[in-house]
C-alpha cells in the first residue's frame, strides 16, 4: 500500500499578515498543515511574527498549525504558542546552549498535548540529536540554512534523511520525519523514498498558478 505523505505549506514566502490568514483559509482541506516559520532575529537574521498572529490564524481557519520556532531558548513563549492553537511545536537543537532546557522544553510541549519536534540545521549531524529523538514526535531536517525562503536544497540532506529513517526503524520508534527547505516536484519523490513523512513547501506551492494541484503533485498523486 502506498505510504501517505503529509504536506505542510509554509508561511515563509509571505510578509503580509492578512495574506497569511487568507493563504491558511485557501489551503485548508488541501494541505495537511500550515507550517508557521517564526523568527525573531536572535537565531536567524529575519523577523516574522509571533503567537498573536498564530492565534488569529487559528481563529480564522481550520488548518492544522505546524509551528517551527527559529528562536533562541523559546521556552518562556511556549505556553503562548500552545494557547494560540499550535498542533506541532518544533524547536531547534542549536537554539539551546543548555541542553537540559531543550529536554524541559520538549517535555513541556508533550505534557500539554501538543506534538513536540526537534529540528537540526544542515551542518548539524544527526548523531548530535539522536538521544533527544527518543522523546520527540517529529524530527525536522532542514534542507537549507534557516532564515530565507527560496533556497536550493542541499542534496546531501537526502542521506541524512535515510540515516534518520534507519535509526527510527532499528529502534522501533514512531516519530515523523519532516523536511523543510528547497522542496519541489523534482526532489519530492527522492525525499519520500528516503523516508520523509511530512514535506514542507514554501515557494513551490505558494508561487504555483494552481496551488491545490501543486500539493497533489508533491504527494506523488496524479
Amino acid at each position: 500500500m502506498k505510504r501517505r505523505v503529509d504536506i505542510a505549506v509554509s508561511t515563509d514566502p509571505i510578509s503580509d499578515y492578512q495574506q497569511i490568514i487568507e493563504y491558511a483559509k485557501e489551503m485548508q482541506g488541501t494541505a495537511d498543515f500550515l507550517h508557521c516559520d517564526i523568527m525573531n532575529e536572535n537565531f536567524v537574521s529575519k523577523n516574522t511574527y509571533d503567537y498573536n498572529l498564530l492565534g488569529n490564524i487559528n481563529r480564522n481557519s481550520l488548518i492544522m498549525l505546524d509551528v517551527h520556532l527559529m528562536v533562541n531558548e523559546p521556552i518562556e513563549d511556549i505556553p503562548e504558542y500552545i494557547e494560540a492553537g499550535a498542533n506541532i511545536i518544533t524547536v531547534h537543537y542549536e537554539a539551546f546552549e543548555d541542553k537540559e532546557n531543550l529536554v524541559r522544553t520538549i517535555n513541556f510541549i508533550k505534557e500539554n498535548d501538543v506534538l513536540a519536534g526537534i529540528s537540526l540545521k544542515p551542518k548539524t549531524q544527526f548523531k548530535e540529536i539522536r538521544s533527544f529523538a527518543f522523546n520527540c514526535d517529529v524530527v525536522l531536517v532542514m534542507g537549507v540554512e534557516p532564515g530565507a525562503s527560496g533556497q536550493t536544497m542541499q542534496k546531501e540532506m537526502i542521506d541524512k534523511v535515510k540515516e534518520i529513517y534507519e535509526f527510527r526503524q532499528s529502534n522501533n520508534l514512531h516519530f515523523k520525519i519532516e523536511f523543510d527547505g528547497g522542496v519541489n516536484l523534482e526532489n519530492a519523490k527522492l525525499l519520500i523514498d528516503a523516508g520523509v513523512d511530512i514535506l514542507v513547501s514554501g515557494s513551490y506551492v505558494y508561487k504555483s498558478l494552481d496551488r491545490k494541484n501543486a500539493v497533489i503533485l508533491l504527494r506523488g498523486q496524479e
